[in-house]
């Protein structure tokens, strides 16, 4: 009977571990996102369309993708998963968006 109980608790402690590199990788994806979204319509990169900050804030995603890959020295896949990945981006977009909008309206709106 102990046995089973002490492979449960390696497994719930184990589903903790992994669920803490998603919440970072939600986290930093959304406030990367609404910073990035809340800054572009300042354009503070230029005006070009390589310089245009939802193409900056994905550069920025990708050198971090790489600096974790290099840092843990194993795939990043292997850590957080490609459809949380995925999800990962697409909540930055949604954010990035939230943030111009809030940008664009509010701060028009106080000024």
């Amino acid at each position: 009977m102990s046995a089973p109980q002490a492979n449960g608790a390696k497994r719930g402690a184990g589903a903790a571990g992994r669920a803490r590199p998603l919440v970072w990788w939600y986290g930093s994806m959304a406030l990367g996102g609404l910073g990035f979204g809340w800054l572009a319509e300042l354009r503070p990169f230029g005006d070009g369309i390589l310089v245009h900050p939802v193409v900056m804030l994905f550069v920025l995603v990708g050198i971090g993708l790489l600096a974790l890959r290099v840092l843990l020295a194993q795939p990043v896949p292997s850590v957080i998963s490609d459809r949380a990945l995925v999800t990962g981006c697409a909540v930055g977009l949604a954010a990035f968006l939230v943030g111009n909008f809030l940008s664009v309206h509010f701060i028009g709106w106080l000024t």
